[in-house]
């Protein structure tokens, strides 16, 4: 494509594309999308993605206006709106088969940009004035628009030259378990070092780009890595392997910045059912699993559950969700008020004679250290909290870690191996960086090292910490480091209403369900909980919340966004996801990092009976829809493939038999007196719930047991 420069189209396709795109999106008592402001991101979009341009849109527009001479003898902007909506829906079903680009692949590829010019974020060149939200119904920001944010607390870095040439204790990551060992480390008198790989981002810094977010990362994310020099790669059946990067679904990112996932995640806080810590005793072991029995039960974790919830601040109904493990005491903070949706919920659960209840949140309800209750905002997981209600590791943990003047926390910095000796202890790390367009490095030893990176990139460091004593890697004498990755297998269901369901207040997710958790319901091994879903952004409702047969473009798709924003609910939840030992993380044999290290391959799928849990679970929530009146339901379903997502857990389990396992009960790794590992990798199972609040409670066990060793 030739353009004059980046904001002009040459004359005779911005003729086109206007046209095109006003057909896509017509002007009625709302803006078409030329008004709306659509071109704007459609011209950023030429100058960012040349190729697709060059090879798609544009020769896509000039074969439309040469269908438009050749049928009518007139250019496509002159043509009636009847003949533009004709040629586009034969562009749209492939009856054009001379085209120098696929008509249906120009057609969908066009779309898709001017549906995210017309409905994305205004920062990002379209939706003028956010008109095309006020349309719909979105309200994007907190309930009170004359909020002040919240000043977020400076966590003071080191650099390089400041650190220590030893510490007490290392830690490897700063999200939800690094964070909480931290605190009770530093506390305690030991001098910490956290290292994080990510940067500590500022609320703006994170932004609320709709389609680069770790809940829509259709172009990149928000909170890291860097697209540029982190890949990973997917194990292939023939041994090769296929690179992905940090935006893509295969690459099982967690946002990997100072907080870690806790920065921008929806904050759902459930405890383990204690039929969880025992499936394999349960249920018997299915073939092709590796499940198994935690060494440890509900017992031994209600006292740090209890922690969890009151240090780092959960809001929730004590009384509610009876049956899953005896409480010692209730939440600190009371439950968000129920939304429109789960009022409705609430009673069509009734009405089939299911317990329902509210959702605990790491969010506050009420005001609590210093900071405010939550204001409600549309557009929550995925992005920073505009009001600093979220609670995470960034303002909570960390900060109290930081309070005592006992922990350095440096960012932008990874641990490319740990120094080990014999094969018993852990000696310190190696640090890396790049500065200024050079690389760095660094050793710094250490009294105790605890890894807290996550469950992919934890069981990546210990694979490449290598010695003569262990050759295949820290931990994996037995071949156990790395497997076992797991995560959540979703499934569920959406109903369409008559009337308004959604009011728009965040967070959305207010009422859940266990009646198909450890039920048995059809022979099946776990289950899991099913609760409404986070608030929608307009992009997200576009591509996965439009009913299968409803209209995408055109008069009538503007009239389904309309028509269907505000009268659509989700019900969806995670299952007992079955653990195998071929679902796991190795070291990739030909791609490397921008430091030269190993990037983790991926490799695995989900087992029969997961998918079987899965199935069962969303015919359920098609029942609970249609109780509360839906007038349309349709079923989302899973794929096959790996599932660790942003969930992702299990990959250096604990145990007591050392040739199954690769963390003691206390999740020391076995055979080390001074090796910690302090996230999800220790998870034998993951829960049919979020497993956030039981890797906080898993960390002040461990950093509790850590402090006790001296």
């Amino acid at each position: 494509m030739n353009l004059d420069d980046q904001n002009h189209f040459p004359i005779e396709v911005s003729l086109i594309l206007e046209a095109v795109s006003d057909r896509l999106i017509p002007e009625d008592e709302w803006p078409s999308a030329f008004e709306g402001g659509a071109l704007i991101y459609l011209k950023r979009c030429a100058a960012q993605d040349v190729v697709t341009w060059t090879d798609v849109i544009e020769p896509g527009l000039l074969a439309l206006d040469a269908e438009a001479f050749a049928l009518h003898g007139q250019p496509f902007a002159e043509l009636s709106a009847h003949e533009k909506d004709r040629l586009l829906h034969e562009a749209e079903h492939e009856s054009f088969r001379d085209w120098p680009v696929s008509s249906k692949r120009f057609f969908e590829t066009l779309l898709c940009m001017v549906i995210e010019g017309y409905y994305g974020s205004p920062e990002a060149g379209g939706n003028r004035e956010g008109r095309s939200w006020d349309m719909i119904g979105f309200r994007p920001g907190p309930v009170s628009e004359g909020y002040a944010q919240v000043p977020e607390i400076d966590l003071p870095q080191k650099t390089f030259d400041q650190l220590r040439d030893q510490y007490d204790v290392i830690i490897v990551g700063a999200g939800a378990g690094g964070s909480v060992a931290a605190a009770v480390l530093a506390e305690s008198g030991l001098h910490v070092l956290v290292v994080e790989r990510g940067s500590w981002l500022r609320y703006g810094q994170v932004g609320n780009d709709h389609l680069r977010n770790h809940r829509f990362s259709k172009y990149g994310h928000n909170t890291g890595p860097e697209l540029q020099g982190n890949p990973r790669t997917i194990l292939l059946a023939g041994g090769g392997e296929r690179i992905t990067a940090p935006f893509e679904g295969d690459y099982h990112n967690n946002a990997m910045t100072l907080g870690g996932g806790t920065r921008i995640y929806g904050a759902q806080a459930w405890r383990f059912h204690p039929e969880d810590f025992r499936m394999a005793s349960r249920y018997g072991i299915p073939d092709g699993s590796s499940l198994s029995d935690w060494p440890i039960r509900y017992e031994d974790l209600e006292p740090y559950y209890m922690r969890a919830e009151w240090e780092v601040g959960v809001s929730g109904d004590g009384n509610a969700h009876p049956g899953r493990g005896n409480r010692h005491r209730s939440y600190p903070m009371p439950a968000l008020p129920p939304t429109l949706e789960a009022e409705r919920l609430a009673r069509a659960a009734e009405k089939l004679g299911w317990e329902a209840g509210p959702v605990p949140l790491l969010i506050n309800s009420v005001d609590r250290d210093g900071r405010p209750a939550c204001g409600r905002c549309g557009q929550c997981v995925g992005f920073a909290c505009p009001t600093n209600s979220k609670n995470g590791g960034h303002n909570t943990m960390l900060v109290r870690a930081i309070a005592t003047g006992n922990c350095d926390l440096i960012c932008d910095t990874t641990v490319e191996r740990i120094d080990t000796e014999g094969g018993r202890h852990a000696a310190g790390v190696r640090l890396v960086r790049q500065m200024e367009g050079s690389i760095q490095r660094r050793q710094v030893r250490a009294g105790h090292v605890v890894v807290a990176a996550g469950a992919i990139e934890s069981a990546r460091l210990l694979l490449n910490s290598a010695s003569d004593s262990e050759p295949h890697g820290v931990g994996n004498r037995n071949g156990q480091a790395g497997r076992n990755l797991q995560g959540h297998v979703y499934s569920g269901a959406y109903g369409l209403f008559d009337e308004p369901v959604q009011d728009g207040l965040g967070p959305g997710v207010s009422i859940a369900t266990f009646r198909f958790d450890h039920s048995n319901e059809g022979g099946i091994i776990g289950g899991g909980l099913l609760a409404n879903e986070f608030t929608r952004l307009p992009l997200i409702h576009w591509h996965r919340a439009l009913a299968p047969n409803a209209s995408r473009w055109g008069s009538a798709g503007k009239e389904t966004m309309r028509d269907s924003y505000l009268r659509t609910s989700q019900i969806q939840g995670p299952i007992q996801e079955i653990p195998t030992s071929e679902s796991r993380v190795r070291l990739s044999k030909s791609v490397k990092d921008r430091f030269g290290i190993p990037v983790a391959s991926l490799s695995g799928s989900i087992h029969p009976e997961s998918l079987r849990a899965s199935a069962m679970l969303a015919e359920q929530a098609e029942k609970w829809l249609w109780a509360a009146g839906a007038r349309e339901v349709w079923r989302t379903r899973p794929g096959g493939g790996l599932s660790a997502g942003q969930h992702q857990a299990g990959t250096l389990r604990m145990g007591n038999d050392p040739a199954t396992s690769v963390t003691d009960p206390l999740g020391r790794v076995h055979g080390y007196d001074n090796l910690w590992v302090s996230d999800g990798s220790v998870h034998v199972t993951n829960g049919g719930v979020n497993p956030v609040l039981t890797i906080l409670a898993l960390a002040f066990r461990t950093a509790e047991n850590l402090v006790k060793q001296g």
